[in-house]
């Protein structure tokens, strides 16, 4: 996808159009709501704020022109919500982030309404998922909202059932932390991980991911364990556990490896060549060639080491090809492009050096030069 100089995802997904949107949606649920005076409030400071703030902003304002706890405002908040998303769709409808605020208001007048609070969290995560709202709530009754949550696992809307296991992520983007054990969410991922939705998998295989940073035999041994009771398709449980392990298999974990069905010490040969220049803004191009067993799977991943400021080495994973060697022999070619204008990762010329790790092992390396 190309993205237009100077785009904005605060201003799409937080503007004035949205915040029209939200204020008619209120409008029709409270003939008192005051609906531009609530735009225009909301608009005097938007622009200056950042992603979240903007939706701590709205919040606070709603929050304003429906004072009150929980129990008075829930009622308005309900009536005010549009239809559910499509309930025939199973992956990639995130929902609309204008309904973000929804759940920021709701966990700043619902702590002493944790029952209620979750009966409409689990209404609004229906229209925009409510994964950071409930966080607050598993901090301050972590009893009461597991237990809800093996409801949710049954639930009829698989929104709802994603809430439990993305809502639960130890690592989870931009969330607050809680203070669960690692081990506390897996009941729910037992279930949850042969959902018929990719929607919701997915977010089991983040999940654990997320674990596999700070525990990589617990992730292990529950994907063993769910490999092994049959409750999943069998090509979706292959997918779950590859997307659980991605970053184990960066960095070459044997476990991962073997699981993946990928054995690391198979006896393979690999060689590596770089093929001209490399230079800023141009590419890097390398042959590699495997050889060995014939039909034994590889998973073959580069890696660059980049020269960083200072003197330091910033090696980064890059995924190569998945096969198996076909008469006993693979050969790839690859051209890396070598951006000189990327905002998140500066280049530096000088000595680099490229490495090919096949089956979670380096197996060759050539060092080259990066050249202005």
């Amino acid at each position: 996808m190309i993205v237009a100089q100077g785009f904005s995802l605060k201003d799409q997904l937080f503007n004035a159009e949205k915040t029209r949107y939200l204020a008619g949606l209120f409008t029709q649920a409270d003939a008192g709501f005051d609906g531009d005076a609530f735009v225009a409030r909301v608009m005097s400071r938007l622009p200056e704020l950042e992603l979240k703030q903007r939706i701590a902003w709205i919040a606070d304002c709603l929050q304003t022109a429906f004072p009150g706890a929980l129990p008075d405002v829930a009622p308005v908040i309900l009536r005010a919500l549009p239809p559910p998303l499509d309930p025939s769709l199973s992956d990639d409808d995130f929902g609309d982030f204008i309904f973000a605020p929804l759940g920021e208001w709701v966990a700043q007048v619902g702590a002493d309404h944790p029952d209620l609070a979750l009966d409409v969290l689990a209404e609004i995560t229906q229209r925009f998922s409510m994964e950071w709202a409930i966080r607050p709530f598993l901090n301050s009754h972590p009893d009461l909202v597991l237990d809800r949550m093996q409801d949710w696992c049954g639930h009829s809307s698989y929104h709802v059932r994603r809430l439990v296991s993305e809502g639960t992520r130890p690592r989870l983007p931009w969330g607050q932390a809680v203070g669960l054990d690692l081990s506390d969410p897996l009941p729910l991922l037992d279930r949850l991980h042969s959902d018929p939705t990719r929607y919701v998998t997915r977010s089991v295989a983040n999940h654990l991911n997320d674990i596999t940073k700070k525990d990589p035999d617990l992730a292990l041994n529950r994907l063993q364990a769910w490999h092994a009771s049959g409750a999943q398709d069998t090509d979706e449980m292959r997918w779950i556990t590859a997307h659980a392990l991605r970053g184990l298999v960066k960095s070459g974990h044997g476990g991962a490896m073997a699981l993946l069905g990928y054995d690391p010490d198979a006896p393979l040969e690999v060689d590596v060549a770089v093929n001209g220049d490399a230079r800023i803004g141009g590419v890097l191009e390398f042959t590699v060639s495997v050889s060995g067993p014939d039909d034994q799977p590889v998973l073959i991943d580069y890696i660059v080491h980049f020269q960083r400021s200072g003197g330091k080495i910033s090696p980064k994973v890059h995924k190569l090809k998945q096969a198996n060697l076909s008469d006993g022999c693979l050969r790839l070619s690859k051209r890396h492009k070598l951006k000189g204008d990327a905002t998140t990762f500066r280049l530096m010329p000088g000595p680099h050096r490229l490495e090919i790790q096949v089956n979670g092992k380096v197996r060759a390396g050539v060092p080259f030069e990066l050249l202005a």
